[in-house]
C-alpha cells in the first residue's frame, strides 16, 4: 500500500476534505477512491501504468479520482479544467491515454473524443454503482504514477514523469520541512493540474492527516468569509492571489478589517510561490496578517527543492536553502561550480527529481548531466547562505556588455517607485552591447523618466539602468496588436 493510503487509514473518522457539496471523511476518501478503482479494473489485475486523463473540478471527487488511479495502477494525467479542446487533445494525444475521466461540467468540451475507440470514457455518475471488489495490485514505488505538462514557453508543453517514489519523497519532505500537522486545516484555491496544488496543499496535507478545504472558483470575498470561520491555520497561494485578497481588504470597513487580521495573526504558515513575490506585496501583506510570507523554489520536474526556513529568518526576494534530502549546485555555462556571490544555474539532483520527459528521450537526456543532475535553466546567486534567483537563463537574463543582468531584479526595484503601478523588463538584440535594457511601465501620466533615472542611478549600478523607458501606451504593437521584439526593436 502506498503511503499516502496508510496514512489516511490512520484517521479513518476525521474530517479529510470539505467542498461545495460537503464535508467528507478520511475513511469516506478511501472508500470512494476504492470504487472507483473497481470501475476503472473491470476485472484486470492491474492497469500495468495506463495513462488515465481526468478532467473533474476541485474538491472530494478530485481527489477520489487521483487515488482510485493510484490504487489501480495507473499513471495519472490531470487535465487542465480551463483549458480549450484543442490543447486537451494534445495532452490525450502525447500520453496517449487509454482512460478519460470527466465531471459533468466538462462533458461538452470533451464530446470529441467520448466515442473515440481508443479510450474508455467515464462520467463521474459512472462510478456511483457498486461494482465487484477486484483485488487492488500491489505498487511498486518506483512505477509511473504521474504525468504533468510544463508550459511549453520554448516548445510544446512536455509530460513530466513522476514516479510514485518521488511523489512521496516531495510530500515527505515538505511535511518535514513546514511541520504539517494533522491538526491544520489548509485552504485551496489553487489550480490541481500542476505540484503547487497537487503536492504542496493537497498531498502533504492528506498525508499527514489535515483537513484540505476547497473554494472554487475563486472569489476573494468568500475566501475572507472562510478565513472568518476560524478553522483554516495554513494558507499557501500565488503573488496574484495575495495581490487580489489585498485590494479586496481595502474595501472592507475598518472594523471587518480589524477583525480578519485578528484571525489572520493566528495562523500557523502562510507560504507564496509559483512566481516571484513582489516585495512591495510581501511588506502590505504582512500589515494586514502580520505574517512574512515564506518564499519557495520548485519545479514541475523536481517538486520543491529551496524554501525560506520554517523557522529563522525568512529574507525578502530570497527562495532560501536547501529543503532536506535536496542537493542543490551552481554552476556557470562550463559546469564549473561558482562561488558565493556569482551566477550561475541551479541543478538538482536527489530523490524527489522526476523520471523522465514522456517518450522524449533526448530532451531528458539533455536535461541531466552525465553525473546526474537535472539542469534547472533558472539562474541564481548564493549569499549568506540563501539563494536568490535571478531568473530564466533563456527569457529573464539579459546579456549586456559582459555582464549577466536579472530582469526580475530590475523590476523589483522598479515597483518600489512611487509612480509605477507594474513593469516588464526585457533585452532587446543590440550590435554594440548584446542586448540593451528595456523597461515597460504602468505608471502615472505624471512619471518623469529623466527623475526616474536619476532616482535609478542611487538604486543600481549604471549597467543596468534601462536604457530605453515606455509607458505601456506607448509600446508599438503589430497588425494584430502585439508587442514583438520586432516591434521594439522601432524604438531605437
Amino acid at each position: 500500500m502506498l503511503q499516502i493510503f496508510k496514512s489516511a487509514s490512520l484517521f479513518p473518522e476525521k474530517i479529510a476534505i470539505i467542498d461545495s457539496k460537503g464535508s467528507y471523511t478520511f475513511s469516506q476518501l478511501l472508500s470512494k477512491s476504492q470504487t472507483i478503482a473497481n470501475h476503472l479494473l473491470a476485472g484486470k489485475n492491474d492497469l500495468n501504468e495506463s495513462r488515465v486523463a481526468f478532467m473533474v473540478s476541485p474538491g472530494f471527487e478530485y481527489v477520489a479520482t487521483q487515488w482510485a488511479i493510484w490504487q489501480a495502477g495507473g499513471i495519472a494525467v490531470p487535465l487542465c479544467i480551463s483549458y480549450p479542446f484543442p490543447s486537451l487533445k494534445y495532452v490525450l494525444d502525447d500520453t496517449e491515454a487509454e482512460y478519460v475521466i470527466a465531471g459533468p461540467e466538462y462533458l461538452e468540451v470533451l464530446a470529441p473524443i467520448r466515442d473515440s475507440p481508443k479510450i474508455r470514457f467515464f462520467e463521474l455518475s459512472d462510478f456511483n454503482s457498486i461494482v465487484e471488489d477486484f483485488l487492488h495490485p500491489k505498487i511498486d514505488s518506483n512505477r509511473g504514477a504521474m504525468i504533468l505538462y510544463t508550459s511549453g514557453t520554448t516548445s510544446l508543453p512536455k509530460g513530466v514523469l513522476t514516479t510514485h517514489a518521488n511523489i512521496e519523497s516531495q510530500i515527505s519532505t515538505l511535511v518535514e520541512a513546514w511541520k504539517w500537522k494533522e491538526t491544520d486545516h489548509t485552504l485551496c484555491l489553487l489550480p490541481l493540474h500542476h505540484v503547487h496544488g497537487i503536492i504542496n496543499v493537497v498531498s502533504s496535507a492528506l498525508w499527514s492527516g489535515a483537513c484540505v478545504q476547497f473554494q472554487y472558483p475563486f472569489d476573494a470575498e468568500k475566501v475572507f468569509e472562510i478565513f472568518e470561520e476560524g478553522k483554516v491555520n495554513v494558507f499557501m497561494a500565488v503573488p496574484t492571489i495575495y495581490f487580489k485578497l489585498m485590494t479586496a481588504f481595502e474595501n472592507f470597513p475598518e472594523e471587518r478589517q480589524k477583525k480578519i487580521t485578528g484571525i489572520l495573526k493566528q495562523f500557523r504558515l502562510m507560504i507564496s510561490g509559483s512566481a516571484a513575490l513582489p516585495v512591495s506585496v510581501m511588506r502590505q501583506w504582512e500589515k494586514i496578517s502580520n505574517h512574512y510570507l515564506l518564499e519557495r523554489y520548485g519545479m514541475t520536474e523536481i517538486g520543491m527543492a529551496i524554501s525560506n526556513p520554517y523557522e529563522g529568518e525568512r529574507r525578502a526576494g530570497y527562495i532560501g536553502h536547501a529543503l532536506p534530502k535536496v542537493e542543490i549546485r551552481l554552476v556557470d555555462e562550463h559546469e564549473e561550480l561558482v562561488l558565493p556571490g556569482h551566477p550561475g544555474e541551479i541543478q538538482v539532483k536527489g530523490p524527489s527529481v522526476f523520471k523522465e520527459y514522456w517518450r522524449k528521450p533526448e530532451a531528458t537526456q539533455k536535461s541531466f548531466t552525465k553525473d546526474g543532475w537535472f539542469k534547472t535553466g533558472d539562474i541564481a546567486v548564493l549569499e549568506e547562505g540563501y539563494y536568490r534567483i535571478l531568473g530564466r537563463d533563456s527569457i529573464d537574463i539579459i546579456k549586456s556588455g559582459g555582464y549577466k543582468i536579472s530582469a526580475l531584479e530590475i523590476e523589483e526595484v522598479l515597483r518600489t517607485y512611487p509612480l509605477i503601478s507594474d513593469c516588464g523588463v526585457v533585452g532587446i538584440p543590440s550590435e554594440e552591447w548584446g542586448e540593451i535594457v528595456v523597461a515597460a511601465l504602468v505608471c502615472d501620466p505624471a512619471l518623469d523618466s529623466t527623475q526616474l533615472t536619476i532616482w535609478l542611478k542611487e538604486r543600481m549600478p549604471g549597467y543596468k539602468i534601462p536604457r530605453k523607458i515606455v509607458t505601456i501606451s506607448e509600446l508599438p504593437r503589430n497588425a494584430m496588436g502585439k508587442v514583438t521584439k520586432n516591434e521594439l526593436k522601432k524604438l531605437f
